[in-house]
């Protein structure tokens, strides 16, 4: 009697309902523990092969809903002894497995036009600056557009023509021999650059590149209240791609400069004062700094020394939210290193008073 199948979600550790890319991930994951070239277990070439049948059926839409209507025997599909991996044929997720291991790119990703380099900009700003929210005009140097080709690469007037080592897939392949059988490797075709295409009247501006190394100014907006370390994104204002191909990012990171009065933590503020003796003792209104201005705090009698005062609402924004945090003030009581015959004589009466 034939041993019967085990569930092909059960095989891949996923719900009936889970996504594409969660079935794909667990199938990248067993793939990689199960590959007869990592794993030397008796029994891994059998799990190899069961995780790629699962997967082969549950990637497919139309294989997975038939194997959830009819169950393995439904015709979904899947490992035939005599034909191989069905649907491999040198593309797709196997393919992808295979260059984990022997160290090449993606076959899914060759034709795909090379995005232009991400760039990065540190912009300093000071704690005011950080608590107002402020806008910034920054000037890159990068790889902007061809203002001549229009970033085609192509002489005015001329236009790229199809690549004829590839016929304007910008791939060829390559068969290859290993332990698991014969393997078609697809490969950026050499002469295009996987492409596609071919300039034979290149401008003379960009040589052909489509993108010229220019000077350009770039705004930013800087939230209010956002902290030292924050990283914010431009999108395409990065390097423009060769040849038409799309730009990359900018991004610039925060940097707040340190304030000579206050400290911060988050969105509140830490400062530190110093009063006398004596208002420590009959209390008195002090005018304390903010970022904003100045403010009054009141002292009460009988202060001690390196007493904290919490002022509401004269920190800094909370990023994304309208909350304000704290100002909090650190009193030091001022003790007089040589009081004056006056002041002994005072001190002296309040003594002897008790």
């Amino acid at each position: 009697m034939p041993k019967s199948k085990r569930d092909y979600y059960e095989i891949l550790s996923v719900k009936k309902d889970a996504s594409a890319d969660e079935i794909k991930r667990a199938y990248r994951k067993l793939a990689r523990q199960y590959h007869p070239d990592v794993n030397k277990s008796n029994d891994a070439h059998d799990h190899f092969t069961e995780i790629n049948e699962a997967y082969q059926t549950l990637s497919d839409p139309n294989k997975r809903s038939q194997y959830d209507y009819f169950g393995a025997a439904g015709g979904a599909g899947g490992f035939d002894p005599r034909q191989g991996f069905q649907g491999f044929d040198g593309f797709g997720e196997f393919n992808d497995l295979f260059d984990v291991f022997f160290g090449r790119q993606s076959g899914t990703q060759r034709t795909q036009q090379k995005r232009g380099a991400d760039l990065r900009y540190d912009l300093r700003i000071t704690l005011p600056q950080a608590a107002e929210g402020i806008e910034k005009e920054l000037e890159i140097v990068h790889f902007a557009k061809c203002s001549t080709c229009k970033g085609s690469g192509a002489k005015p007037g001329s236009r790229p023509t199809k690549c004829p080592t590839c016929s304007g897939s910008g791939q060829v392949r390559q068969s290859q021999r290993t332990i698991l059988g014969s393997f078609t490797q697809v490969m950026p075709c050499s002469t295009c650059r996987g492409s596609g295409e071919v300039i034979s009247s290149p401008c003379s501006h960009c040589k052909g590149e489509g993108r010229i190394k220019k000077k350009t100014k770039v705004s930013v907006k800087i939230p209010a209240g956002i902290d030292n370390g924050y990283r914010l994104r431009i999108t395409g204002a990065g390097d423009f791609g060769v040849k038409g191909s799309p730009a990359g990012d900018l991004y610039v990171f925060i940097y707040v400069e340190q304030h000579p009065l206050f400290n911060r933590d988050g969105a509140n503020l830490y400062f530190r004062t110093k009063i006398s003796f004596i208002q420590a003792i009959l209390g008195d209104e002090i005018t304390i700094p903010t970022l904003a201005g100045e403010t009054l705090l009141k002292i009460p009698k009988g202060t001690q020394p390196n007493s904290n005062f919490k002022i509401k609402g004269k920190g800094l924004p909370s990023l994304n939210h309208r909350e304000h945090g704290s100002l909090y003030v650190l009193v030091e009581v001022e003790i007089p290193s040589k009081p004056s015959k006056q002041q002994e004589e005072l001190l002296r009466k309040y003594n002897n008073s008790e």
